[in-house]
């Protein structure tokens, strides 16, 4: 069957808008606030951490309420997508009514608390989906599909607000704005795929964390992503200090990520030849020998840094679609019609971010770090920004690489076609 009588190009549009939502935010916002407000980096990153933490209870009960009022699907997706807009036009296109860290809690509660409704229900109908397109294939045609709209979501909206700024004297707010069209579109696009099966009570997390597999692949899920939150928190501080090139963030950031959507479909049919597992390693080394050539870097060498923003984004390929593919085909083993095991995905996701906004951003002020300057910052502050960017995120995913290692995973997880994707 083809990808458009499965409707897969429906399922990467409302991808691409649900990740428009998740890790640009923590690219744009941090920074927006500090400019805009004079907000510290440290309270910045307080809150940050302080959301995530609301997350351990939000996220298991936005999972069960998906799974317990499943018959209103399609009904709940609608409001939550109209949260979500609502909150992200509040944040960049009003003007703070309170303290503006205040605001900047608010609008970021209402905005990650929509993004996770929907990311769960999406990922568990994902599940759902897959299954009915014929088992393993399905998974990793509809994760191709699913997270090349996502890296193509997530490479419009890191780069938009900077691209907008010479058109218009308030790009974030047009940017919130044409992401509140964008939900629009998605939510119609997906009308016709949510599946009403009634109003069910849900199996909550134990059989989930009870499977072994399971649990090793939500620990790989944490340790491989929380390089990717550390160079996404510091990326504009590097580009802009470190490399000391202001004005060039927008243009490396669309490299980076048009590198991870065009590598999307390679790593699936690289899985394809030699497993989902070989080929997942294959890109946490590729991130390893970019990192590593990162730390290197210093005022001038942007060429330099958008070679390693191609390679560090074709890795960044590999980890959003093998990975999620191999998660979803375990849970329509073990728990197929359960959205909390996507409650539990989205909370690893999100909580690397979050943790890497209130470990580093404290840490980057301590060291004397002024955001915005580019000749004054001292070379201490310069060094531990380095260090935080390249050094700490191939510490990482060499932990989780080698976890992954040691994990056994059958080779059918890796499906055995994608010539109709």
């Amino acid at each position: 069957m083809s990808a458009r009588a499965d409707r897969l190009p429906a399922y990467a549009i409302f991808a691409a808008t649900l990740a428009a939502a998740g890790l640009p935010i923590y690219i744009h916002a941090p920074k927006f606030f500090v400019d805009e407000y004079g907000v510290s980096l440290a309270a910045l990153g307080a809150v940050l951490f302080g959301l995530r933490l609301l997350d351990v209870v939000q996220d298991p009960l936005l999972g069960w309420l998906s799974q317990r009022y499943g018959a209103w699907r399609r009904s709940s997706v609608a409001v939550a997508g109209l949260v979500m807009s609502i909150a992200m036009i509040g944040l960049f296109a009003v003007e703070p009514p309170v303290t503006p860290l205040i605001w900047f809690a608010l609008t970021l509660a209402l905005l990650f608390s929509a993004f996770s409704f929907l990311t769960i229900t999406f990922y568990a109908q994902g599940v759902r989906k897959a299954d009915s397109m014929g088992g393993a294939d399905g998974h990793v045609r509809l994760a191709t599909w699913r997270e090349s709209g996502a890296l193509l979501g997530i490479s419009l909206a890191a780069v938009m607000p900077v691209a907008l700024v010479p058109l218009t004297g308030a790009p974030f707010a047009v940017f919130a704005m044409i992401f509140a069209g964008a939900v629009a579109i998605a939510v119609f696009a997906m009308r016709g795929e949510w599946q009403a099966g009634g109003t069910v009570a849900g199996v909550g997390f134990r059989p989930i964390l009870a499977d072994p597999l399971a649990r090793r692949l939500l620990l790989i899920a944490l340790l491989n992503a929380t390089p990717v939150a550390v160079t996404s928190t510091l990326f504009l501080f590097f580009v802009e200090s470190r490399l000391g090139a202001p004005g060039w963030e927008g243009p490396l950031l669309l490299l980076f990520f048009l590198a991870a959507a065009a590598s999307a479909p390679v790593w699936g049919r690289m899985a394809v030849q030699i497993g989902a597992k070989r080929a997942l390693m294959a890109g946490m080394a590729l991130a390893i020998v970019s990192f590593g050539f990162a730390a290197f870097l210093g005022t001038g060498d942007t060429l330099a840094f958008a070679v390693i923003c191609i390679a560090s984004g074709a890795a960044l390929g590999a980890d959003m679609t093998l990975l999620p593919a191999i998660f979803a085909r375990r849970m329509s083993d073990i728990a197929p019609d359960a959205a909390e095991g996507f409650g539990l995905w989205s909370f690893v996701s999100k909580f690397t971010l979050a943790f890497a906004a209130v470990a580093l951003l404290p840490l980057l002020e301590a060291s004397g770090f002024e955001p915005g300057a580019t000749t004054t910052v001292s070379d201490e502050a310069l060094n531990t920004l380095t260090l935080m960017y390249a050094v700490l995120p191939c510490i990482l995913k060499l932990i989780a690489m080698a976890l992954l290692a040691l994990t056994p995973i059958e080779p059918s997880y890796a499906g055995t076609a994608l010539q109709e994707s």
